[in-house]
């Protein structure tokens, strides 16, 4: 199977979060966010930690806070169905927060299941007192990342990014 090109909205997500000190970075794997993911494994000044449900993203972050450290989560819009009981941390405790989150359920996606959390991702963060900002098009990922971090680590805010399934392509059942 060829390697997928990495595109430019790509390296700038690894370079925004690279300079804005963020020495964390907490996931499940996940094909849309492989490239920050392989970026932040061959980087000796941040900790990639993969985990085995997204809510745990949510401590992780809310911890290397306490510790001093930038942290981000990585995760699917499915994953933000799993924290929103976790979100109640964020809130208490008025930990800043950066997710980015790539969108499923959206743009031809195969896989009908994705959907209805797809449609919902957007009111969830927003119920649990979290920002929500989105990018579709490429040329806009660097600008809103940027901002993004600002306001979460600047500001102490609880942000998330949401990156339309259109920036990562169609989602194809693949046979072998």
């Amino acid at each position: 199977m060829p390697e997928k090109q990495v595109t430019a909205w790509q390296d700038a997500v690894f370079t925004v979060l690279k300079k804005g000190g963020v020495q964390q970075i907490a996931y499940v794997p996940d094909a849309g966010h492989s490239h920050v993911i392989g970026q932040a494994r061959q980087d000796p000044s941040i900790h990639d930690i993969v985990l085995t449900t997204e809510e745990e993203g949510v401590a992780v972050v809310s911890g290397a806070w306490l510790g001093g450290q930038r942290a981000v989560l990585l995760t699917q819009s499915s994953g933000v169905g799993n924290c929103v009981n976790m979100f109640s941390l964020l809130e208490m405790c008025r930990f800043p927060f950066l997710a980015l989150v790539t969108m499923r359920g959206e743009y031809a996606d195969f896989n009908p299941w994705q959907a209805p959390m797809g449609r919902g991702t957007r009111r969830a963060l927003e119920l649990m007192g979290v920002t929500v900002l989105r990018a579709d098009d490429p040329d806009d990922v660097e600008e809103t990342v940027q901002a993004a971090l600002d306001s979460a680590f600047e500001a102490g805010d609880r942000v998330a990014v949401l990156l339309g399934q259109k920036l990562i392509g169609r989602k194809k059942w693949e046979r072998d």
